[in-house]
């Protein structure tokens, strides 16, 4: 068994059309391995993915080995789901060796399961495949459960096969007997039909046997397709979550090539992060509705309504003044008063245009979980990746600095004007260093880097971010330098004690040291630290 269809034929191609003779049609129908109706595009669709994925061919060959026109099967579960509107053939038209592959996909089609994975599916071909993976499992269960089902067909057509052949060969010998003397005796005729319709009759039969195993077999078939289909759409919706979670935009990923997809889900799926996706998630839908909130060129905290001639910071419905003739007049005298109403705030002062800088404790104590199981090293970082999506928001320069001991240090650098890569994103988000904590050498490299690479006119006021669950001390001598490159460059530091209240207390070292700092003690609660994200 299994030899028959090991690699994807020409979809649509009719199997052999019946013969003609006498007591046969003479327009017999075309007989179809495929279930699904496709195009020329959807069968260059199909090849090209099948090409692409070992997936695809390991599962093919697998099922091959077991049964026959299972790569047929293939093609019609991810054409299935690949089509928008999936058009299937009528019973009828199928070639009988190929009806239990219509009823599975009929199954399939039919419920409720496969409308809702479709809509993951339709249009992406890498969707699609994955589709047909997720379901591997229940098809090699529907095989099982419909062998005798595809062997009784195998046996219908073998048995349609011989008729056909029957009726021609009985038509060819009329046909000589006939051109040699004219004549063919009443006999000869008669006994010609009744080989003919004895081969029917046996087809016949072979096609009713065959559709009562199929029959037996269809409420299984149909239970399994509903399984099958309502687990390939979790797995289709999570790993769109999955991406979603970690900023891959839909049309980057359908820009990127199958096999590069493909690494890419295994990757995220496997990485020593996987398992706080729905975290990360979270932290950077939060940091994208706290920018909703910020009021475009507003410094600090917004606090309510003031009059004065900041033209910055006018309020909409004072400019809509400007768009009636009217009013101009009116707007221009508020003005020259003084007496425009304005955004009022408070707090810190205008957003730089510097680099934002996320300086990550990896030392061994942030491997430690708190409430949830959530790890200090997976709030650390959904925190960072946040701030990379602020960066590139606004257009500023992201470094991510990972520390630990003091000679234990990674630098990442994602330049505004450069797509931030996902490869090196992940490496940033995997990488632990280990060891314990020192403050001096990753503030350090941060100053540096704003000193060297960021101190200019057009990005000044870099911002500095302190993620640590550790206190340490620095020298005297370092603090000075320290100070002095902070009045110098114009920057900020804000820190974050992750799981430990007693590190931003008032004498402490980072206190000392940062501008704002809170602690986060709920590891689950992303909007603890949202104001970072109106601030930054």
């Amino acid at each position: 068994m299994g030899t028959a269809d090991s690699t994807p034929r020409s979809i649509d191609e009719p199997a052999s059309p019946a013969g003609t003779g006498p007591g046969l049609s003479a327009a017999a129908p075309e007989r179809h391995t495929a279930a699904v109706v496709a195009d020329r595009f959807d069968r260059i669709t199909w090849r090209d993915t099948y090409e692409q994925s070992a997936g695809l061919r390991d599962l093919a060959e697998e099922l091959n080995r077991r049964d026959d026109y299972t790569t047929d099967l293939l093609t019609d579960v991810f054409l299935a789901a690949y089509k928008v509107r999936p058009r299937l053939r009528e019973r009828e038209e199928m070639d009988l060796s190929r009806l239990v592959n219509h009823q599975v996909i009929t199954s399939l089609v039919e419920s409720p399961e496969f409308a809702e994975l479709r809509r993951e599916t339709a249009g992406d071909p890498y969707a699609a495949a994955m589709a047909v993976l997720a379901q591997a499992a229940a098809l090699r269960r529907m095989l099982e459960r419909t062998r005798d089902a595809r062997q009784r067909a195998e046996q219908a057509k073998k048995a349609q096969q011989h008729a056909e052949g029957a009726a021609t060969a009985m038509s060819e010998a009329l046909q000589q007997a006939s051109d040699e003397d004219g004549t063919v005796s009443a006999p000869a005729a008669d006994a010609v039909q009744q080989t003919i319709e004895a081969a029917k009759a046996a087809a016949r039969h072979a096609a009713q046997d065959a559709a009562q195993a199929l029959a037996a077999a269809t409420p299984g078939v149909r239970a399994a397709a509903r399984n099958a289909a309502a687990k390939a759409a979790e797995a289709v919706r999570e790993e769109a979550a999955l991406m979603r979670a970690w900023g891959v935009a839909p049309g980057r990923l359908e820009r990127m090539p199958f096999d590069q997809r493909a690494r890419l889900a295994a990757r995220l799926r496997s990485g020593r992060l996987a398992q706080w996706a729905e975290l990360i998630g979270r932290f950077r839908q939060m940091a994208g509705g706290e920018r909703a909130r910020k009021v475009e060129n507003a410094a600090g905290e917004l606090v309510g309504v003031t009059l004065g001639d900041d033209l910055s910071r006018v309020i909409p419905s004072e400019l809509a003044n400007l768009g009636l003739p009217a009013l101009r007049a009116v707007f221009a005298a508020r003005y020259a008063a003084g007496e425009l109403m304005l955004y009022d705030s408070q707090g810190e002062q205008a957003t730089g245009r510097g680099a934002v800088i996320a300086c990550v404790d990896t030392s061994h104590s942030m491997y430690e979980a708190g409430p949830g199981g959530v790890t200090r090293e997976a709030w650390a970082k959904a925190c960072a990746l946040a701030l990379l999506d602020q960066a590139r928001h606004a257009g500023r320069d992201f470094v991510g600095i990972l520390f630990s001991a003091a000679d234990k240090i990674q630098v990442f650098r994602f330049p505004a004007d450069q797509p931030a890569e996902i490869a090196q994103v992940l490496d940033f988000a995997e990488t632990f260093l280990g060891g314990g904590t020192s403050y001096q050498t990753p503030l350090s490299a941060a100053g540096e880097l704003l000193e060297e690479e960021f101190n200019d006119t057009a990005r000044a006021r870099g911002d500095i971010v302190m993620i640590t669950d550790d206190d340490c001390g620095v020298t005297e001598e370092w603090m000075r330098g320290w100070n002095d490159a902070k009045h110098r460059l114009g920057f900020r530091v804000f820190g974050v004690a992750v799981g430990t209240p007693r590190v931003a207390e008032a004498d402490s070292v980072l206190q000392a040291l940062c501008d704002n700092l809170r602690s986060i003690e709920d590891l689950t609660d992303v909007h603890a630290a949202a104001d970072l994200f109106r601030v930054i």
